[in-house]
């Protein structure tokens, strides 16, 4: 558990939150387009969506400790790739390899990890977890701002790549050694084989809610600054709202175990995205004054972090822990892939629709939708797949209703 801590720190830190940081002195110093160094970050967001499944397969079968070690090798060895780039096509490149690294040390291998080995006390390990995830952009974006003030962007990348070595290579190595349970029976758990839940219907309403919902909460993420920015707000007291969302975000991780023992799971999947949509809806809406739309920034913030651990116990809440990795993969890749598109889908629909109070109308619309597919993903509620006694036959009788 602390090696896992410290290294979703480390790797979302070092990988994904030094970009945002770096970007502007990457242009400046290269003469490359703002749009081009940011497609070559979004495309190392594609290829961790894509390569998330044949991972997922490989976490499922070998556990987490190759795939996560080898997976910081990678890592450091994209991050000198970029440093290194003397032109526009090795820096790609370089992202494109750091989105591999991406998928196989970022929060799916650690939840497929504390799925399997923490069993029926897994929200607690998740909620741990994602806690100190949280914390990776409070560490390492003023960290490395500190570095760029006196190095340069290559240089800063380089001492960034060497403390992602120094910590994820051994940790994923040397504390990932506990033996890999076997998977649960399917006859206990799953009920059925992997494929057929991944074809059923519920599975598919799931993955087009989340995916919904993941590209409005991306987009709502980038656009909160600009949003704010038009209702008067200086570009620091926005980043100050931004940062306080991400404090919200880590309270609402807190709240999730409780929410989660209280609620039915189809339940707790509707009413938190559509929290997500009135919070959205909300911003849009309400012209001011500053504190209540930072107020506001924190409760979206608060409901954004009870849908990461919603996301990691979709799977396990509704057909066990059984094939965990890879219908998790094939559940959060096509969210991924809406994740990595919101930026340019929002900063392009921003204009046509009138600014960001418009496209924040929109985004809060799709949550909404988002919101009711979600009602026909919980199965009869979800109870099924965890094994309670005398649910089996009704189990089923329900997937071989299943299309």
């Amino acid at each position: 558990m602390p090696a896992l801590c410290a290294t979703q720190i480390t790797s979302w830190g070092v990988i994904y939150y030094a970009f945002p940081v770096l970007s502007t002195r990457i242009t400046a110093d290269t003469g490359w387009s703002p749009a081009a160094t940011t497609a070559a970050f979004s495309g190392a967001l594609l290829v961790s969506a894509l390569a998330g499944v044949p991972i997922g397969r490989i976490l499922d079968r070998r556990g987490p400790r190759a795939v996560m070690t080898t997976g910081s090798v990678l890592a450091v060895l994209s991050l000198l790739i970029i440093a290194w780039a003397p032109g526009l096509a090795t820096f790609v490149a370089g992202w494109l390899l750091a989105g591999t690294a991406m998928a196989a040390t970022f929060y799916h291998p650690a939840f497929a990890a504390l799925t399997r080995w923490w069993g029926d006390d897994r929200v607690r390990a998740l909620t741990v977890v994602t806690l100190a995830g949280g914390l990776a952009s409070t560490v390492f974006a003023p960290l490395t701002a500190a570095l760029a003030e006196h190095h340069s962007w290559r240089t800063t990348y380089i001492v960034l790549a060497v403390v992602l070595g120094v910590v994820t290579v051994p940790a994923h190595a040397l504390a990932l050694r506990a033996p890999w349970p076997p998977a649960p029976a399917p006859a206990e758990h799953l009920l059925v084989p992997a494929p057929p839940v991944a074809r059923s219907r519920p599975f598919l309403l799931l993955a087009a809610a989340l995916t919904l919902s993941g590209f409005a909460m991306y987009a709502v993420v980038i656009g909160l600054v600009p949003l704010l920015m038009e209702r008067g707000a200086s570009t620091t007291e926005a980043a100050w709202a931004l940062g306080l969302g991400g404090a919200g975000q880590t309270l609402g991780r807190t709240l999730y175990a409780t929410l989660a023992r209280r609620t039915s799971v189809t339940a707790r999947t509707a009413g938190l995205i559509a929290a997500g949509g009135a919070t959205t809806a909300a911003l849009a809406l309400i012209p001011g004054p500053l504190p209540f739309l930072v107020l506001l920034a924190v409760l979206a913030g608060t409901v954004r972090g009870n849908l990461t651990l919603l996301q990691a116990t979709a799977v396990t809440d509704r057909w066990g822990t059984a094939h965990y990795g890879r219908l998790s993969a094939l559940l959060t890749a096509p969210a991924s892939l809406a994740a990595a598109l919101a930026p340019f889908a929002g900063a392009a629909l921003a204009g046509p629709l009138g600014g960001y109070p418009g496209l924040f109308l929109l985004l809060a619309a799709l949550a909404l939708s988002a919101a009711l597919l979600s009602l026909g993903t919980g199965g009869q509620d979800g109870h099924f797949a965890c094994g309670h006694p005398g649910t089996a036959s009704r189990a089923r009788r329900f997937w071989r209703r299943v299309p």
